[in-house]
């Protein structure tokens, strides 16, 4: 017996003559210009999307790598005054048994942004060399992404709260070190870098290659 294997063709937004808003993701006639719901204008594709993706993504690596060699916060006492990296914090909370805290550091500040890193990397080559993942699978990969984009921010914010708190005039003040602003911008470029993706483009090459099949 032969066996007959089918395969269901993705209908897009485009091929219903839609065309959907890339951030608020409402569809809309293709003649439409700009997104009646949130003001954005509507394009079918971005053709210079995965170029803003690339240079996003390496200015937010450039930045990435300073962060972690420079010191994040700056304490600064009578007696002595202490720099420690973001690395080299989680190693004190580790020394003084503190460990749910340096495993919080840890994953906050070294596993998802470096994780994001690789996931962009990975989506963007995706949409150029073939890919055995599901389109579905980047898909969710990509939102996922951009989810967590929005709670990047969260070391800096704790940055700000101790330098505002811990002043005691003379006796002790905690500061900012300069590898939180190089922490920043790579969060600011990283999530410019997601948003530059054009996710549609997942789909347009699963497309390009049913047809090459059939």
């Amino acid at each position: 017996m032969e066996r007959v294997e089918r395969t269901s063709k993705v209908i897009t937004a485009r091929d219903l003559g839609l065309v959907a808003c890339l951030r608020c993701a409402q569809a809309w006639p293709r003649e439409t210009e700009r997104c009646g719901r949130c003001g954005h204008r509507l394009i079918l594709r971005d053709d210079k999307s995965l170029q803003r993706v690339a240079a996003y993504w390496l200015l937010g690596f450039a930045c990435y790598i300073p962060a972690n060699l420079y010191p994040m916060l700056k304490t600064e006492t009578l007696l002595s005054v202490q720099e420690a990296t973001i690395v080299g914090g989680a190693i004190e909370f580790i020394y003084y048994g503190s460990y749910s805290i340096a495993l919080i550091i840890l994953f906050a500040s070294v596993v998802i942004p470096l994780a994001k890193f690789m996931a962009i990397a990975f989506l963007a080559v995706s949409v150029v060399r073939p890919s055995s993942t599901a389109p579905h699978q980047r898909q969710v990969l990509y939102e996922v992404v951009e989810y967590i984009g929005r709670w990047s921010m969260i070391d800096i914010f704790v940055v700000a709260i101790m330098s505002a708190l811990v002043q005691l005039n003379s006796l002790a003040s905690v500061h900012p070190g300069i590898a939180s602003l190089f922490f920043a911008l790579s969060v600011i470029f990283t999530m410019l870098s997601a948003q530059a993706f054009d996710s549609r483009m997942i789909w347009d090459v699963q497309d390009q290659r049913e047809g090459t099949q059939t």
